[in-house]
This record gives C-alpha cells, sequence and structure tokens, in this order.
C-alpha cells in the first residue's frame, strides 16, 4: 500500500487548508484572500502542490497521529495538520521579507507582488488563522487535549520567532561557532517539525514517554532535514530544487558547512572574511568549500540526525502499514537531488 495513505492524506490537508483559507473569500476581502492564495500555490485553475510546497509538517502530523490506535480516524486531527501548515508558512512570508528574497519555489514571493506593508499583513493573517484552526480540534477531542495541544502550539510560535531573531543576528556576527548552530536550527527549523510529530502523538492516544519519543523523532528529523537544506543551497540541482546555489555566499547566510570550512581556517576562510562575494565567483569558492571537506561533513551529520530519527521510530513502533509510510517520507525528505 506503498503511498496510498500518504496521497489520501494530501488531498485532504489541501481541501482543509483551503477551508481554513476561504474563510477570507468574501466580497471585502478577496484581494486579501487572493495573496494568501497565491502563496499556498492555488492561484492557477488546479492546486500547484509545488507552489504550495511538500506539506511535510501536516503530513507527520497525520500519521502519527494514526501510528498508535487502529481505532483512531486521522481525519480528526485535519484542525491540527492545517494549523501548522498555516504556521509553517506564516513564518514564510516573514522570513522572504526579512531575508529580501524575491522569489520562492520559482515564482515570486508575495512582498515582491504586493509590498511588505501588505506581506507582513498576510503572514499575520497566516498567524490568525492557525490559531483558528487549532480550535477546530473540539469537535473530535476532549477539551483538556485541545488544550495541550494549543498551549505546544503557541510555544512552538515563540521559538520560532525565536530561531528568526538568532538567524538574522547571526548574519552579523563573525565569531560564530559550530556549536551556535544547533540552537538556531532547534528553534527556527526543527521546532515546528517536532511540535507537528508531539501533536499528532497526543490526537493519536499516545502516553506521555511515547509522546516524548515521537517529540525526538521530529527533532531529529527536524535537524537533519535543515541540513540537508544547506548542502542543496551550495551543491543542490537548482533545475530540481528551485533553490539557488550562490545564495547563501553571497548574503553571508552561516550554514552548516560554512560554519564548518570557516573552522578549518583555510583559503575558503581567507576569502569569506574579504567579503563581497559575487554570485559569478560563488561556484569556485563552494568546489573550495568541499576540498576542505565541509560537503562530507555536512552529509555525514545527516546520516547520524537521520539514524537517530530512527532509532526513535522503532521505539514508537508504529502500526506497521503506517511506519512503512512514515519512512517512506523520511526518505523522500533526506534523498533530495544534490
Amino acid at each position: 500500500m506503498s503511498q496510498i495513505l500518504i496521497s489520501e492524506m494530501q488531498i485532504a490537508i489541501e481541501e482543509e487548508l483551503q477551508k481554513q483559507v476561504g474563510i477570507l473569500n468574501q466580497s471585502p476581502t478577496v484581494e486579501y484572500f487572493e495573496m494568501l492564495k497565491y502563496h499556498m500555490g492555488w492561484s492557477d485553475e488546479l492546486p500547484n502542490r509545488k507552489a504550495g510546497g511538500k506539506r511535510i509538517r501536516p503530513l507527520l502530523l497525520l500519521l502519527l497521529s494514526a501510528a498508535r490506535d487502529p481505532n483512531y480516524s486521522w481525519e480528526n486531527a485535519l484542525p491540527g495538520a492545517a494549523a501548522v501548515e498555516l504556521l509553517h508558512n506564516f513564518s514564510l512570508i516573514h522570513d522572504d521579507i526579512q531575508d529580501n528574497s524575491d522569489m520562492r519555489r520559482k515564482r515570486p514571493t508575495v512582498w515582491k507582488i504586493w509590498g511588505i506593508p501588505q506581506a507582513i499583513n498576510a503572514g499575520d493573517g497566516m498567524y490568525a488563522l492557525s490559531n483558528l484552526a487549532i480550535l477546530g480540534l473540539t469537535e473530535n477531542h476532549q477539551q483538556n487535549v485541545v488544550n495541550k495541544v494549543a498551549a505546544l502550539f503557541n510555544k512552538t510560535c515563540l521559538n520560532l520567532t525565536c530561531g528568526q531573531y538568532m538567524d538574522m543576528s547571526f548574519e552579523q556576527r563573525n565569531n560564530l561557532t559550530l556549536e551556535d548552530y544547533w540552537p538556531m536550527i532547534s528553534y527556527k527549523t526543527s521546532a515546528l517539525i517536532s511540535t507537528s510529530t508531539e501533536i499528532g502523538s497526543i490526537l493519536g492516544g499516545f502516553d506521555d514517554n511515547g509522546q516524548e519519543i515521537c517529540r525526538q523523532f521530529g527533532h531529529y528529523l527536524g535537524l537533519a532535514f535543515q541540513v540537508k537544506d544547506d548542502i542543496l543551497g551550495l551543491w543542490g540541482l537548482e533545475q530540481v530544487t528551485g533553490k539557488s546555489t550562490t545564495n547563501d555566499l553571497v548574503t553571508g547566510k552561516k550554514t552548516l558547512p560554512i560554519l564548518y570550512g570557516l573552522k578549518q581556517k583555510g583559503a575558503f576562510a581567507n576569502r569569506w572574511f574579504e567579503g563581497n562575494i559575487s554570485a559569478e565567483e560563488a561556484p569556485l569558492i563552494t568546489e573550495q568549500l568541499a576540498r576542505e571537506g565541509a560537503r562530507k561533513f555536512a552529509e555525514d551529520t545527516v546520516d547520524q540526525l537521520t539514524a537517530l530519527a530512527h532509532k526513535n521510530l522503532q521505539i514508537m513502533a508504529p502500526q506497521v502499514s503506517v511506519g512503512q509510510e512514515i519512512f517512506e517520507l523520511i526518505n523522500m525528505l533526506l534523498k533530495r537531488a544534490t
């Protein structure tokens, strides 16, 4: 039954997201709705999942909700799945502004089309919608369960902003170490992925110990996902990923491979500290970074973190069919083209 459950969930997630965002589809706010609709990848006649992203976080939440109790219907967790995806997209809209990124997934970003003030407001709208979506869980879950989920969700909202603060502040610092990197991505990237798996486990009836195992699974998966993204940012196939392989060097992003290269204090570090790296020069500098061992270090780190995620998945012992779907999703996330 490979991919069958995931395909069903993807369709249901998209329908739930459209329902939640559709609140704004009324005469006074039609253009506002169009802004969010565009960002979510729904502006074409048929929804464009590539333009809207992979929906990783809601998929993980639904899969974890179905992992323990065969009598639990994952459809009951759909409002929570929509909430984490809306929260993720709130952060993306604001990140694009803060990073001055004018393209996302090969399309102009919201701020590039509608301007920065309206884009900030669109991100705020996504945030508000995410909190409204959480309330939808009360239809099929006890209030104490929803309260626990809501508390975790809002703590994660704060953590995301802390991670973004660290990421932006790092751009102005030249004394960062590899040790500084881990708290930043734990807040910025891993937090929402681990929250997705933990919320799924809460809704699906795991006990406290099981919830912690599910959280750790998501934590290590989130760290591995970010390091893989760092690798793609330097050595990925742009035509496949849609991600620039020069931007991290040009903008001075402190990713894991770059911090490793700085630690070596070799030719790469010398050129980095001179500053003003151009897009034309970046490929040669990337090659130097690989020669100094940064790519291998990052790839080995992904393997180590993935092993820790798999270890927690095994301890979790999900239902066989669901476990296979989770395993395939992990492979899809971490085997992206380089």
